[in-house]
């Protein structure tokens, strides 16, 4: 389902196995476990990479287990459940005491790619992986702390048009372009992978206090925050 491996003073999360790496409950409950053993286990220097195996990064909640429940309402409610114990998972993310990076070893869609977004940093391959916000096409609302997401982290209208309003599967060059992701020049995992490592040891080089750091970046992302219950107040020393 999911790992966490220490690294030095890297932490890498992968989403293990061939599959779509669907946000079921069980997942969630597990990616939300390892963050939190991260954070436990998090010193000054720490960095995650988050990256997955096979041709998804994540396509995003558990469809097909919300749409088992045998009704209408029974589905509703199941969303509802991935929905709300998902937003955790964000909120960690956003609170982790280090730096964060996402190697997006293929497709990110709809909570896939709001996992990703939740990274300080975002790599994607330039010869396989698409962004795309399945919502539109679904005829599923945006959860309002999605929203929040993709304001704080998408910076032009132009851009939050073609990720929310169009169902277009941006590709890794123009994903750039658009200033969602910071990079799409690598063809393979590996070289996605051996990126972000690279960066994530630069970043371990600086041994910033990571309380601070998470801090500057809740900072950055006050209706985020709010959305998400959390503060920027801190009581750091140097």
């Amino acid at each position: 389902m999911c790992t966490l491996e220490k690294r030095g003073d890297l932490f890498l999360l992968t989403l293990t196995g061939d599959d779509e790496h669907r946000f079921h409950p069980d997942t969630i409950s597990s990616v939300l476990s390892l963050l939190e053993q991260a954070k436990s286990q998090s010193t000054r220097g720490s960095v995650l990479i988050t990256t997955a195996h096979g041709k998804f990064f994540s396509n995003g909640f558990d469809l097909a287990w919300a749409q088992a429940a045998g009704s209408q309402t029974g589905a509703v409610n199941r969303m509802h459940q991935m929905v709300e114990s998902f937003k955790p998972v964000i909120a960690a993310l956003i609170d982790l005491p280090m730096p964060t990076i996402a190697a997006l070893n293929g497709h990110a869609a709809a909570s896939g790619l709001m996992f990703a977004l939740s990274h300080d940093y975002v790599f994607m391959r330039n010869d396989r992986g698409v962004l795309y916000m399945s919502e539109v096409d679904l005829g599923l609302p945006l959860p309002d702390y999605f929203a929040a997401m993709f304001a704080a982290k998408i910076g032009t209208s132009i851009a939050k048009r073609e990720l929310l309003l169009s169902g277009k599967k941006i590709k890794g060059e123009e994903a750039v372009a658009l200033g969602i992701v910071d990079s799409a020049a690598h063809d393979s995992v590996e070289g996605v992978v051996e990126a972000t490592v690279s960066l994530g040891e630069s970043l371990a080089a600086k041994k910033w206090n990571g309380e601070v750091y998470a801090s500057i970046r809740k900072s950055l992302y006050p209706g985020l925050c709010t959305m998400l219950s959390l503060t920027a107040k801190i009581a750091a020393s140097p």
